[in-house]
């Protein structure tokens, strides 16, 4: 959920969008295990798997809107929507790497830009700055990684649809991981700034 500072935020805890984000959140596991259930030989749940993503997808983009449109942009809801966003990133990751869907290298890629932003994080810390903001950019990156995600899954198929799915999938695969470490990189910028300005000021 992309805020702007010029907007008035509320501590308000149980509001519309907070419960979306938080139905989001417990869907994660929900969406690890339809996903793993064949690696532990249950049957094939990817159908469903695809289900929950997609009421997640749905979710994501109501909770913003409906912040923006109820005013009821929080304080807590700028925490669980991008953690809300990362979590299940993570959990397709480990789900489709461990299916050998998605190769390593893929995985590592996206690993490695979340752990930079955590060091970011962590230096804003020190510095007294909260974490930095959803921006326009990462929540692109985020919307095309959540398309291809599930078009991935379903190409682990046969057929002209798999066929398809692939090619879609991985054409929103490159775009979501250039545009995730593109917002990755400004984040690193706007640190190297603040800090900058800190130690001018000291």
């Amino acid at each position: 959920m992309e805020v702007q500072e010029t907007r008035v935020q509320t501590d308000r805890v149980l509001t519309i969008p907070n419960i979306l984000s938080m139905a989001r959140l417990v869907g994660v596991p929900l969406f690890l295990w339809l996903i793993l259930r064949p690696v532990f030989g249950g049957p094939n749940s990817d159908n469903w798997a695809l289900l929950v993503l997609m009421l997640s997808g749905i979710s994501d983009y109501l909770d913003g809107k409906l912040a923006r449109k109820w005013n009821q942009i929080s304080s807590l809801g700028r925490l669980l929507d991008p953690a809300a966003d990362r979590l299940y990133i993570l959990s397709t990751l480990v789900g489709l790497t461990w299916r050998e869907i998605l190769p390593l290298w893929v995985t590592g890629l996206l690993l490695a830009r979340e752990l930079m932003l955590l060091v970011m994080v962590a230096i804003l810390r020190r510095h007294g700055y909260p974490p930095p903001q959803v921006n326009f950019l990462g929540k692109a990156a985020t919307f095309n990684l959540m398309y291809a995600f599930p078009l991935l899954l379903l190409s682990d198929g046969s057929g002209w649809l798999a066929t398809l799915a692939a090619v879609f999938g991985w054409a929103f695969a490159g775009w979501g991981t250039t545009l995730y470490w593109w917002a990755g990189i400004l984040y690193v910028v706007q640190v190297r700034r603040l800090v900058k300005a800190d130690a001018v000021a000291d």
